[in-house]
């Protein structure tokens, strides 16, 4: 059984306002949930219902207006990594430099800069691509390149927003099986917001379904698949179905009321 070496997380009443006055929106409104250490969480939901400002707040990136975050008992901020569409690399760096660049900026030694990274070009299989130039590579090549970075810093919380989105089927299909093994070798504690729920089904050990603008939890489900898992074979069973079914009938009825709303 692998150590659970992630961060738990505690959210309580969470609020994010953006504008003043007459033209303020709300972005998410008294968000609460409890994340254990280890857990795999997807977020899904309609466009605009704020899951990627959820995000950018555990990340550190925005402030909320109001509500708590709690991460283990020791406070807040967490050490956490965060993975975007897009890999981020540095075009003027080789994949090995760019995963250890977070490392070189926090003043690590360079022997331990070097064995991580190593461990890290490892764990993604880019060891015999560590000299190629992000140019070089293929879309998917430099999503793991951007994993890599993320994992070497050996953060608390692995926070991804919506990384394989831009990618081919196949390679999507690839790195989620390889991210799943990754999460179950680390035992990470990831937060993870898609778009596409047959991706929170099979990444997840839950998933938590978004309300349209603004954005409230409206229900969280539990993936009751175990680990380790094959994508590919659980994606063809009926139970993977049915419950796809049942999350995109809480989808359609939350994307059908925002329309509603629009047309009033």
């Amino acid at each position: 059984m692998v150590e659970r070496r992630g961060a738990s997380v505690d959210i309580k009443n969470l609020r994010k306002e953006f504008g003043s006055g007459d033209d303020i929106v709300v972005a998410i409104e008294d968000v609460s949930v409890s994340i254990s250490r280890g857990e795999f969480v997807c977020i899904v939901g309609p466009s605009g219902c704020g899951k990627s400002t959820l995000i950018r707040i555990l990340a550190g990136l925005e402030q909320q207006t109001s509500g708590t975050i709690a991460v283990d008992a020791a406070g807040w901020p967490v050490e956490n990594a965060m993975v975007f569409q897009e890999s981020g690399l540095f075009p003027w760096m080789n994949v090995q430099k760019n995963v250890g660049f977070g490392l070189m900026t926090r003043g690590i030694a360079r022997s331990e800069i070097d064995d991580r990274v190593e461990a890290a070009l490892k764990l993604v299989g880019l060891t015999r691509f560590r000299n190629h130039y992000p140019h070089q590579l293929s879309g998917g090549m430099r999503q793991r390149g951007a994993i890599a970075r993320a994992f070497v810093t050996d953060p608390g919380m692995l926070l991804m927003d919506e990384p394989f989105a831009a990618l081919d089927a196949q390679n999507r299909t690839i790195l989620q099986a390889e991210l799943v093994r990754l999460w179950e070798e680390t035992g990470k504690t990831v937060i993870y917001i898609t778009h596409s729920i047959e991706e929170a089904l099979m990444l997840g050990d839950r998933t938590i379904i978004m309300t349209a603008q603004p954005g409230r939890i409206k229900e969280i489900k539990n993936i009751p698949f175990p680990h380790p898992r094959d994508v590919m074979e659980l994606s063809a069973t009926p139970e993977f179905g049915a419950l796809k079914l049942d999350i995109w009938r809480v989808l359609e009825g939350e994307v059908n009321r925002a329309r509603a709303e629009l047309d009033l």
